[in-house]
Parts: structure tokens; C-alpha cells; sequence
């Protein structure tokens, strides 16, 4: 597997697994554009913006300050648990699908078109392996990567033929400080780390990965 000679967009390029995803890039050749919503953040994997992907106009301009790229990983998204299904405040709906859904659908809009146009490219986003089916206490956040899921089989339908492979990765527990902490009588040797989750991404964004269209496909650790 090699990126060598791609540029690579990481859009949620200031967390962990954006981080990650940015280093094993850059291991394998890559040119790496790290995008977050954090004020002024900084990395020595590559050019760094601060842009809200919610803002269509913002997007745009941070885009075409990027210029030309050949790899989008679609890293930006978040997670909560919540109360029962029938218990979730419209905020808590609203939020989970901002940042899981609107982030994406915004990025969509303003990259497909580039990577169409040169005929070649490819794009990672990041479903949830729990989304697979319905878990108590997690219906919100369940249905938001869920709806993420089914946009990527939709977009790959819609442009394989003109070059561009759109796929997603299905995570399990990603080992992360805040997992850590929130969980932390786990046994964290079984989650996936963030560089595991990584080389899966960057596979999917390398030519070696070229015949793979609209897959889901499981990062499961030993969960």
C-alpha cells in the first residue's frame, strides 16, 4: 500500500483518529491537509485549517485554498450516549446528526465535484459497527451513522463509474483517552487502536483499493 504522490483531505484532522489517519498518510507518501473546527490548531503532519464543515461557504473557500487532492477521509464526527429513544431531546437529535451527518453532507457537496471532474479519487467516511442495529441508549447517535452508512453506498452508486471510490470503515470501541475514560474498567487491549483504524482508511484511499465500491466494512478489534 502506498499514498505516495496523493494529497489526502482529513477532515476532524485535530482528534485522535484524525491524527492518526494523518500520520499513516504521511508514512506512506502522502501529501496531508488536516481540517478541524479547533481555533488555530496546529501539527507537523501538514497544513492545518480551522474551518466549521457545518458552513457551506466556509468549506468552499477552505477547499480551494487546499487546491487539488486525490484521498478524502471523512473523519469528523461525534458520539453520546443518550437517555431511551422515546426520553432524547430534540438537541440532543439535532446535535448528532450535525456532526455526524451535516459535517459530511457539507464536505460532500464541495469535494465530489473536484475528484468527478479529474475522473479519479477517493473518499473513507467513518459509519459504526453498533449502527448495524438498533442499541438502547444509543438511538440517536445510531441513527445519525446509520443515515452516514447509506450515503455512502448512495454516493458510490451514483459516481464508481466516473473513477471515484466512496467506502466507509465500521469501527468498534476506537481505543481513545476519552473511551478510556468513560469505560475504564474495559479491557482496552481488545478496541481498535486509532493507527489500526488508520492503515484500514488509508488502504481504502490508496489505488490498491481501487475495485472496492460502496463497502461497509468492520473494524472490530477483538470486541
Amino acid at each position: 500500500m502506498t499514498l505516495k504522490g496523493k494529497k489526502v483531505v482529513v477532515t476532524g484532522g485535530a482528534g485522535v483518529l484524525g491524527d492518526a489517519v494523518g500520520q499513516v498518510a504521511q508514512s506512506q507518501g502522502a501529501d496531508v491537509a488536516l481540517l478541524d473546527v479547533v481555533p488555530d490548531f496546529t501539527s507537523a503532519l501538514g497544513s492545518t485549517h480551522t474551518v466549521d464543515l457545518t458552513d457551506r461557504e466556509q468549506v468552499t473557500s477552505c477547499f480551494a485554498e487546499i487546491g487539488d487532492f486525490d484521498v478524502l477521509a471523512n473523519i469528523a464526527g461525534g458520539f453520546d450516549m443518550g437517555p431511551s429513544v422515546y426520553e432524547t431531546e430534540d438537541s440532543m437529535w439535532d446535535a448528532m446528526f450535525k456532526i455526524n451527518v451535516t459535517t459530511l453532507r457539507t464536505v460532500l457537496a464541495v469535494a465530489v465535484p473536484v475528484l468527478v471532474a479529474k475522473g479519479r479519487g477517493s473518499i473513507v467516511n467513518v459509519g459504526a459497527l453498533g449502527a448495524l442495529r438498533g442499541t438502547g441508549n444509543m438511538g440517536a447517535y445510531g441513527a445519525a451513522k446509520s443515515t452516514v452508512m447509506r450515503l455512502t453506498e448512495a454516493l458510490s452508486d451514483e459516481v464508481k463509474a466516473q473513477g471515484v471510490n466512496v467506502n466507509a470503515v465500521l469501527p468498534s470501541l476506537i481505543d481513545t483517552p476519552r473511551n478510556r475514560t468513560d469505560i475504564p474498567n474495559a479491557d482496552f487491549a481488545a478496541w481498535v487502536s486509532p493507527i489500526d483504524l488508520a492503515n484500514v482508511v488509508c488502504f481504502l484511499g490508496s489505488d490498491d483499493a481501487r475495485a472496492i465500491h460502496g463497502a461497509l466494512l468492520p473494524v472490530n478489534g477483538l470486541v
